[in-house]
């Protein structure tokens, strides 16, 4: 599993959350930014490495469900780092056009071949 950093961003790959009735606020293949990255531990849910998000602050969790938790970070799994794809961006760029010269082309020209036609024939009579 990959480590984050702080700053970088992140995308949420899973934002499905099992036994729990109250939204998370993350949401998948919406992009984040990393603003603690450690590892975790709580009572109910054990050790694990987490990551907080700059665009969300989880706030108490002392809900129905909640375990006396503040700003409790998402674990790290549910998240992918975002990284640039050099293809895409280079199928964006375009070839230099080529210089024109008035020099002859050796690839001969291609011409469509003529048409031929057929006379029709003459019926004979036996």
């Amino acid at each position: 599993m990959p480590t984050f950093q702080v700053g970088q961003k992140v995308v949420c790959i899973n934002d499905r959350f099992k036994n729990v009735s109250i939204d998370q606020g993350i949401r998948k293949g919406q992009i984040y930014t990393v603003r603690w990255a450690g590892h975790y531990r709580h009572y109910v849910d054990g050790d694990f490495y987490g990551i907080k998000l700059m665009e969300l602050y989880r706030g108490n969790d002392d809900g129905p469900e909640g375990y006396g938790a503040v700003d409790m970070p998402f674990r790290a799994s549910r998240f992918r780092p975002l990284v640039s794809d050099r293809i895409r961006n280079m199928l964006g760029m375009k070839a230099p056009q080529p210089k024109v010269v008035n020099k002859p082309s050796i690839v001969p020209s291609v011409r469509p071949k003529p048409r031929v036609v057929t006379p029709e024939r003459e019926k004979e009579e036996v």
